[in-house]
């Protein structure tokens, strides 16, 4: 495999914005063709996958976007080395669009009316650049795939080659309602950031734990540009749940248990998975709290995948592949395209051809073709006709106590 020479190649393009191929021959043998219609077997035209991601974007974002990237690449070397797909290889070309929209819009355009358009398309986020790239990759007619959702982005009727790999915060929320109820807990407190995911997620906390038969004793928003949460710590407080429900994401988590700790509450404490993503929680002092008191009553939810098992094969053969290309920058929350292939390929398979974009999404919609799609960052993804967002069971998620992040999963102290 060409892993050394292609990643060095793409370092350097992201570097000015550029477009990088990534021929990711694996044992397939060489892709041949001149860009005609494609067509399946050993000397069939390459299956091109365009993966949009803001690589240059400072902090969070571009490690985000990095192990979003890195993902995919990994995904075509592991299918690669089995054949690629119906025998066609698997060519990755990373484009940088600094998770600015404009970028992003132009070089999708470009790719879309270039003499080897893309057969599919996968976008790391965020979900502005979702917002602004959807419409003109479903209007040129080729299958995506998003982990940015955005409002209408998991719906067939207005983006019927789309698919949504992020599962959406009702899922979530029902995944930590199952652990609730499992501890006995009774009556629910929850704090949120004023972000429009913050919102939503305080809107459906409301809403599910409600109808779970839970008591919500407390609904407080903060700003997330606030440098303390005290007063809303306070009404919660006053309100004594048995267990609060949190939503923060970066700098703000850190205020948030710095107010827990003035105020001397101790109070179990569930964090989302935004608060699992922030690398705060997973990193000693002096720049994280990684054990400290102001974790010592935290779990937090994540996927299964983002917890280290030994016997996990499928998910560990990803981390290897990932780590074939370097350091995994973030938690595999972000790999979700490693699976984007793994969907297609499944696809192609069930109708003998990987040819046609729109029977492609209509197999996925097909149980019988996701549940052999071997993904690995979510074990089943289940999508409808009238749904294309993952239905992702409890089943799908873990509850993690703050622990050291090492090649993209938490790894809990025995």
């Amino acid at each position: 495999m060409k892993f050394g020479k292609s990643r060095a190649a793409r370092a350097a393009g992201f570097a000015v914005a550029a477009v990088t191929a990534l021929a990711l021959s694996g044992c397939a043998g060489g892709a041949g063709g001149d860009g005609g219609d494609g067509g399946d077997g050993e000397n069939a035209e390459p299956y091109r996958v365009l993966v949009l991601g803001g690589i240059s974007a400072e902090g969070a974002l571009g490690n985000n976007a990095s192990t979003s990237v890195q993902s995919a690449e990994a995904s075509a070397a592991v299918l690669n080395e089995a054949g690629g797909i119906l025998g066609r290889e698997i060519e990755v070309t990373v484009v940088d669009d600094q998770a600015d929209p404009t970028v992003a819009v132009t070089l999708v355009r470009e790719a879309i009316n270039s003499d080897t358009p893309p057969d599919a398309i996968l976008n790391s986020g965020p979900s502005t650049v979702a917002d602004a790239t959807l419409p003109i990759i479903s209007q040129a007619g080729i299958l995506s795939f998003n982990i940015g959702p955005t409002s209408g982005s998991a719906d067939p009727a207005q983006f019927p080659l789309n698919f949504d790999l992020s599962v959406s915060a009702a899922d979530q929320i029902r995944g930590v309602s199952a652990y609730f109820k499992e501890q006995g807990y009774e009556s629910v407190g929850i704090l949120h950031g004023s972000s429009s995911y913050g919102e939503l997620y305080g809107k459906m906390s409301d809403e599910v734990f409600a109808a779970d038969g839970f008591t919500i004793v407390g609904n407080e928003e903060y700003d997330v540009a606030a440098l303390d949460m005290t007063p809303q710590l306070e009404k919660l407080k006053a309100e004594d749940p048995d267990v609060l429900m949190l939503d923060a994401y970066g700098a703000p988590l850190g205020y948030v248990l710095q107010g827990m700790e003035k105020l001397a509450w101790d109070v179990p404490i569930a964090g989302n998975t935004s608060v699992a993503a922030t690398g705060l929680v997973s990193t000693e002092p002096p720049s994280g709290v990684l054990g400290t008191d102001q974790v010592k009553n935290l779990v937090m939810q994540v996927y299964n995948s983002t917890v280290h098992q030994d016997d996990a094969t499928l998910v560990n053969e990803a981390v290897d592949a990932m780590l074939e290309l370097g350091p995994i920058k973030a938690t595999l929350i972000l790999a979700y395209n490693y699976d984007a292939l793994r969907l297609i390929k499944a696809a192609a398979e069930h109708l003998d051809s990987a040819d046609d974009a729109a029977a492609i999404a209509k197999a996925i919609e097909d149980p019988k073709v996701t549940d052999v799609a071997d993904t690995a960052i979510l074990g089943h993804y289940v999508f409808s006709s009238t749904s294309h967002a993952p239905d992702a069971g409890a089943e799908e998620f873990a509850m993690v106590v703050p622990s050291p992040v090492i090649d993209g999963q938490y790894h809990p102290q025995n």
